[in-house]
Order: structure tokens, then C-alpha cells, then sequence
């Protein structure tokens, strides 16, 4: 198994489910409210956990590691494989667009919880970026007087 392949797994699983929930909820709303409701919160809370485990890590691999925010939660540059950016950007870009979609077929109704939904592929790709993706080594600068310093050179 690939690494990241959980998450990944774990993005398609809840993006499928969330488009099945508000779909159904947008067409037939009464039955279906409680289900898109619990979906949509869920993959929120858990989005929001890996949101915040991602930048953790992130800012933990910022050491060492030029981390920059577009890489981490866009994967812009080489970040991530090609597939996997692919995977990661797309299922977002779904759930954004079935979100949006949804609600603004069924205004005032319970179908606008999916809005937060994003937040799940944001959390995924930022937990899978900052565990699994390539990120150049950081360039330590020293100013002239600290190396003098620490050279025993200084005046």
C-alpha cells in the first residue's frame, strides 16, 4: 500500500457519502434532513481535526523543511504526485461544487449545512501533505557577525 493511501481512501469515502446525502436531501428533503445533516456535520468535524493534525505537523516539518501554505493545502509545485494532486484537488473541487450546487437549489433549508464540507477536503489534503508530501530542505541564513561569532573571528 501507498503512502497516504488511507487518506485518500478516506477523502473518496466521505465525498462520496456527502454527495449521495445532499443530492437525496436537495430532491426529497423531509426524510432525508437528519442523514445530510449528520454527514455534512461530521465530515466538518473531522476535516476540521485533520485541518489542525496537518498544520501541527506542518509546522513541525517547517523546521527543517520550506513549508509554504499553497503547497500544503493546494499542493501547488511538486508536492505531491500527479495523481494524487489530481485525486485530492478534484474530490474538493466536488464537493465545493455539489455544495454550492445543492444549496442553491433548496435556499433556507437544512440542504445549506453541505457549505461546510470543503472543510473535509481542505483538512484531508493538508494532512496528507504534511505527512506524505516533498517539501525542498530550508536554507539557513546566518548573518556575517553571529558566523564570526561562531567562528571565533569577531572582533
Amino acid at each position: 500500500m501507498k503512502p497516504g493511501h488511507r487518506l485518500l481512501q478516506l477523502d473518496l469515502a466521505g465525498t462520496i457519502a456527502f454527495i449521495v446525502t445532499a443530492v437525496v436531501q436537495a430532491i426529497v428533503l423531509s426524510w432525508a434532513r437528519p442523514a445530510g445533516v449528520a454527514v455534512a456535520l461530521v465530515l466538518f468535524a473531522c476535516g476540521s481535526v485533520l485541518f489542525l493534525a496537518g498544520y501541527a505537523r506542518a509546522v513541525e516539518r517547517s523546521r527543517t523543511e520550506q513549508v509554504s501554505v499553497a503547497g500544503l493545502y493546494l499542493l501547488s509545485g511538486d508536492v505531491a504526485p500527479r495523481r494524487v494532486k489530481r485525486l485530492l484537488l478534484g474530490l474538493l473541487v466536488a464537493q465545493v461544487v455539489v455544495a454550492l450546487a445543492t444549496a442553491v437549489a433548496r435556499p433556507y433549508t437544512t440542504v445549506a449545512f453541505g457549505i461546510l464540507v470543503p472543510m473535509f477536503g481542505l483538512g484531508v489534503i493538508g494532512s496528507w501533505a504534511a505527512r506524505h508530501g516533498w517539501f525542498p530542505p530550508r536554507q539557513t541564513l546566518i548573518p556575517k557577525r553571529r558566523r564570526a561569532i561562531r567562528d571565533g573571528r569577531a572582533p
